[in-house]
């Protein structure tokens, strides 16, 4: 048996016009300037106090907590008040989990997400049929710490050797390198390939169909 776990943000789903609209909403109720886009999409997969952190080097740890909570917070508002947009799947996720699925892969999930945020998009796709495990950041320290992998790996009951790690930035590679699983980038996400090949990543796929060729070879 093999494992393939995926990140959720950047991996199987286009999320960033959510992040950037919750951040909007949380950086303004604090009474702070928009974060640049860019520098918001370059965080994504931190948890969440990691993330403003990076987003705010200088300012007190206390508002990076603040932050991070008024965020949860705000993306509830924006689910109630219908302000999210679906995040899409990209292009051949779908197909590339079934095809794995039917030909006797195990897969995963380990995410910056918290438990709440998987399972509202795992189900709006229906796709939690697919995973037998599913690690958020709500559990674990954040990315790159291996904690969520290690536990995708117990769960699956396979080694290192037999497992693959998917995402598309530096820090999923580098939770595969401190796990000593064998990590595969994705460009189409968030990070460079050239970043992710220089992290760790055996490999950068183009796209679904290239993922899998990868996971086969």
């Amino acid at each position: 048996m093999k494992l393939a776990v995926f990140d959720c943000d950047g991996t199987l789903v286009d999320s960033q016009a959510n992040i950037l609209r919750a951040m909007h909403s949380s950086f303004s109720r604090l009474g702070l300037a928009d974060p640049d886009p860019h520098a918001v999409r370059r965080v994504v997969g931190l948890s969440l106090v990691e993330a403003m952190q990076a987003l705010l080097p200088d300012a007190p740890a206390d508002l990076h907590v603040r932050l991070a909570e008024d965020y949860k917070l705000a993306f509830q508002r924006l689910r109630a008040d219908q302000q999210l947009d679906p995040e899409p799947l990209f292009d051949g996720v779908r197909e590339l989990l079934e095809e794995l699925e039917a030909g006797g892969w195990m897969m995963a999930v380990a995410t910056g997400k918290s438990d709440r945020g998987l399972k509202l998009c795992l189900e709006h796709h229906g796709l939690e049929k697919h995973f037998i495990s599913l690690q958020t950041a709500d559990r674990h320290p954040s990315k790159p710490h291996p904690s969520m992998l290690l536990q995708c790996l117990t769960d699956a009951g396979v080694g290192a050797d037999r497992a693959f790690i998917i995402g598309d930035t530096v820090f999923d590679i580098g939770m595969g390198v401190a796990a000593g699983v064998t990590a595969l980038g994705v460009d189409w996400g968030y990070h460079d390939a050239a970043e992710l090949l220089e992290a760790g990543a055996a490999a950068v796929a183009r796209d679904a169909a290239d993922l899998k060729a990868l996971l086969h070879g």
